[in-house]
């Protein structure tokens, strides 16, 4: 499977020097055979040949960098991501996916077929809460719910199932999206009941940094709740934006927001009842 989000993980729960998850994700601009390579991906790619097994190799990386939890892989079967689009055409790679501006109608993975890892399985049946995006909707979300085995696992949870829908739209992928959009095209391809709460953004941004978006084509995802809830979903509706040259989550909300839920879960379960 590509490294990439495994790095990205892997980085975001290091307890590692600074230096360390600097140097995970350094990409090498100099001309020369290792142009346009990540570091990170190199490393894990080294570690795969080292260790012969992928979940091997995910593991010892996560020492290296002494991570606080664990990082599972979806899947360990080859697939490809493809997209049907608007105009009847596919396009064919995640990276193709995303240079390609006719409307994506269909997401799925060729070839099809691809089976959870069992610890992926293990991981969502025994969650306490299982937390989705935010991300790229088409290209870092929905590929692992494409795989059908691990999406009705999640489907299957009484857990908080909470998506954190995405603050601006996406070129080329979530072109004037609302979040009942993000919402409606994660049940189509997977399954309804991977979630069963919405954290949207209610946050105003900055008239001078939007035009910095707007500019690029990218504008400020709309909280149609109603919409989200006629569909059976809690929302939540807060500021949850940081801003200041670029739009992100705000880390310390979401994390409020998403505590929150899972309170108010526990306190409404039966005791000793276990949220699988």
């Amino acid at each position: 499977p590509p490294p990439g989000d495994i790095r990205n993980c892997l980085v975001a729960l290091a307890d590692a020097e600074p230096l360390m998850s600097e140097l995970f994700q350094f990409r090498f601009k100099d001309s020369g055979e290792f142009e346009g390579h990540n570091f990170g991906n190199l490393f894990i790619l080294a570690m795969l040949k080292v260790t012969g097994d992928f979940e091997k190799a995910i593991r010892e990386s996560s020492k290296i960098l002494a991570i606080r939890g664990r990082v599972v892989p979806s899947t360990l079967k080859r697939a490809t991501l493809v997209a049907q689009h608007a105009d009847g055409t596919q396009t064919v790679g995640e990276s193709n996916i995303t240079q390609t501006p006719s409307r994506i109608e269909r997401l799925y993975l060729q070839p099809e077929g691809a089976q959870a890892t069992e610890d992926a399985i293990f991981a969502v049946e025994n969650a306490d809460a299982i937390v989705i995006g935010p991300g790229s909707l088409y290209t870092s979300l929905l590929p692992n719910l494409l795989i059908e085995d691990l999406s009705a696992a999640i489907a299957r949870s009484r857990a908080p199932k909470i998506y954190i829908c995405n603050v601006m739209t996406q070129t080329h992928e979530t072109d004037g999206f609302g979040a009942f959009d993000h919402v409606n095209t994660i049940a189509e391809h997977s399954h309804p009941d991977v979630l069963s709460h919405v954290i949207v953004n209610n946050g105003h941004i900055p008239p001078n940094i939007l035009a910095k978006y707007l500019k690029g084509g990218s504008i400020p995802v709309k909280a149609d709740t109603e919409k989200i809830r006629a569909l059976g979903y809690q929302v939540i509706e807060d500021n949850i934006i940081n801003v200041a040259d670029i739009v992100r989550h705000n880390p310390r909300r979401v994390s409020k927001l998403i505590l929150e839920i899972i309170s108010a879960d526990k306190k409404r379960r039966p005791a000793g009842k276990k949220s699988v």
